[in-house]
């Protein structure tokens, strides 16, 4: 078993299973008139239910083999990896009033695709605004969602 994709899968996991319990502490409402907490609840469980066939899966594929991958540094780097993902979420969280969606989510996504490990300033720049404007597109002037306007405005 690779201890590094396992251990990824477990932070996964704990990551999905905080998302879901705080997004219970929001009005979930219905798939029809959707409250708050609603996408947080499916994306926390889905994660959940993904990182779990994921391990299941790490767990099955180490038995077939016969072996175990015990390579301490890799295991690091995909701990310091996923960790890095989660503080990139955190961090756009907590900048996401001051900011606003559309910077917040542009800077989030670029740091992700850092961390992903695309090393093109350009490329990351171009996926990320482009994802950014195509997301301000769709839930802010087609959907009329009000997300966080931060000091831009948009």
């Amino acid at each position: 078993m690779n201890k590094s994709e396992a251990s990824g899968g477990f932070l996964v996991f704990l990551f999905g299973a905080v998302t879901a319990y705080l997004s219970l502490k929001m009005p979930i409402g219905n798939f029809r008139a959707a409250g708050p907490g609603l996408f947080p609840l499916c994306l926390g469980a889905l994660l959940m239910i993904l990182s779990f066939i994921f391990v299941v899966k790490t767990f099955m594929g180490a038995e077939a083999k016969g072996k175990t991958d015990t390579r301490p540094v890799v295991a690091a780097a995909s701990v310091a990896r996923v960790a890095s993902f989660m503080g990139a979420i955190v961090l756009t969280i907590l900048l996401l009033q001051p900011l606003g969606y559309p910077l917040s989510s542009f800077l989030l996504l670029f740091f992700l695709l850092r961390i992903l490990g695309v090393k093109s300033w350009y490329r990351n720049v171009l996926i990320s605004f482009s994802a950014a404007f195509v997301c301000y597109l769709l839930f802010v002037q087609w959907l009329k969602i009000p997300l966080p306007k931060g000091w831009i405005g948009l």
